[in-house]
């Protein structure tokens, strides 16, 4: 988890400075692309070696990759099966026409936590799933029909001819193996050709790293700014599947995130930051360590002075300790070494405690907070809170305070959304693997502007650029490793 408590820290410190930095980086706007109708079916494994946090993961990655998809019932279409020793219907393809329907759809999903009778499932996906009394639609060139399954064992039936069944039925099946899964299995499953539609993750902690594969693989139209399918007023600038908006020189990106504004000078921009940093025993000192690694590495960005970026810093585990205020120190030198030498609380986990101070204490004029400036609290933890967090966190966003949440490992999403600003979706941040940081950071990159005059905003291009190199240069580090590690194993 060392790799993921840094690496996520990093990410939404970016989302930081890009709250006190705007104008320059392009917005991310279409977030749809055009799909081709497709009937989608989830195959899901739920059997007893999934474990309860693991088919979390599962969930975790279907929802992302209907976020990415295009849904209606003229358009792409999406049910789930459900299968363990028996097979489960959890909704069919006509069951919701919404995107926010299925995605609550798919929290509500309980593992079944039996066997594994991946073919009897997929029997049901041809005979039931899509069948038209199902809503699945009349086979066409203009539809497509998709099956993904997902298992991380060795099936208890035949999987080889049922999948042919299916093929020639016109459905395109993606295996996707977790763990210890028989990869002969997932051959015999997928569609040709096999390196497109068969995937391995050693672990459902890292299922999310394929979100971003299916949600191109479902895309027909990538660039929407060729097409004129956006709503850009200056600039358009297509991505996969998406495009974000800019404005020429001279101009700055409004919040709307697709008009321009023409600058006209301004005074700068000031902020009151406080990071409220968990210290409990499950962080781990070598953790903790990264964690005040990635603070310091953030400050390097930021602006500091009396005027600019104020930083404070607050350790909570079973108590709260301040580590230094708002305002005390007043050059990125003298906070890097404080943040250096803080020690490690190593005990138990009081957020609802830690908020409370963030509210009474941290954010008062007798700890440095200036009147009128903007104030932004990071929270950060890995553990489910020992203590009553709601009426701490709903105080401090009605008393005007921006708040972030970043959970790793056994962080609980509840909580995490709780303390965070509206919209949620925005100001909550969660990982277990290192790995899916790449994405995670992309989401963060969106402009939150709070200076008086947005063209005054210093080195974003410059401070983006920078993290982006250090993410590629810590994933250069992690997959180095994992061959060590893999080398080191055969030789034993």
């Amino acid at each position: 988890m060392d790799r993921t408590v840094s690496a996520l820290l990093l990410s939404l410190l970016l989302l930081l400075q890009s709250y006190g930095v705007c104008g320059a980086p392009p917005q991310p706007r279409g977030t749809l692309c055009r799909t081709k109708p497709t009937d989608l079916v989830f195959i899901i494994d739920s059997s007893r070696s999934v474990r309860p946090h693991e088919f979390e993961k599962i969930k975790v990655f279907v929802s992302q990759v209907i976020e990415g998809l295009d849904v209606g019932p003229n358009a792409t279409r999406v049910g789930v099966i459900n299968y363990a020793s028996a097979v489960k219907n959890e909704f069919s393809l006509k069951t919701y026409q919404t995107k926010a329907g299925l995605l609550q759809a798919v929290r509500r999903i309980e593992p079944l936590s039996t066997g594994t009778m991946t073919g009897l499932a997929i029997q049901f996906a041809i005979s039931r799933a899509f069948s038209d009394s199902e809503g699945a639609r009349v086979r066409s060139p203009n539809f497509n029909k998709v099956a993904i399954v997902v298992t991380d064992g060795r099936p208890q039936d035949g999987v080889q001819d049922v999948s042919a069944r299916a093929r020639a039925a016109g459905i395109e099946i993606f295996a996707i193996g977790v763990g210890r899964v028989d990869m002969h299995t997932l051959r015999q499953i997928a569609s040709q050709p096999l390196d497109d539609h068969v995937d391995y993750v050693e672990s459902y902690s890292v299922i999310e790293k394929l979100t971003h594969k299916f949600q191109e693989a479902f895309c027909v139209v990538s660039d929407l700014c060729a097409t004129g399918d956006h709503d850009c007023e200056q600039i358009c600038i297509s991505t996969p599947g998406a495009y974000k908006c800019a404005c020429k020189e001279g101009f700055t990106l409004n919040n709307d995130g697709k008009t321009c504004s023409a600058c006209s000078g301004g005074s700068g921009s000031a902020l009151d930051l406080v990071f409220l940093i968990d210290g409990s025993k499950s962080v781990r000192p070598e953790n903790f360590e990264l964690v005040k690694k990635f603070i310091n590495q953030i400050v390097d960005s930021l602006e500091v002075s009396e005027k600019q970026a104020q930083v404070g810093l607050v350790q909570y585990s079973s108590s709260v300790r301040q580590e230094f205020p708002l305002g005390q120190f007043k050059n990125k030198k003298d906070i890097k070494a404080a943040v250096k030498k803080m020690a490690y609380m190593e005990k138990g986990t009081m957020t609802g405690q830690a908020l409370k101070y963030l509210i009474d204490s941290s954010f008062s004029i007798i700890n440095g907070a200036r009147p009128g400036v903007p104030k932004v609290g990071i929270v950060f933890t890995d553990g489910r809170s020992q203590d009553y967090i709601t009426d701490a966190a709903k105080k401090a966003k009605d008393l005007g305070f921006r708040m972030f949440a970043v959970g790793v490992g056994n962080a609980v999403e509840d909580e995490l959304r709780e303390i965070a600003s509206e919209p949620v979706a925005e100001h909550y941040f969660y990982t277990a693997d290192f790995r899916t940081i790449s994405k995670i950071g992309k989401k963060l990159q969106m402009k939150i502007c709070i200076e008086e005059d947005p063209c005054e905003c210093k080195s974003i291009v410059k401070f983006q650029t920078k993290v982006e190199d250090l993410i590629n240069s810590l994933q250069r580090k992690y997959i180095l490793q994992k061959l060590i590690e893999a080398l080191e194993n055969k030789i034993i």
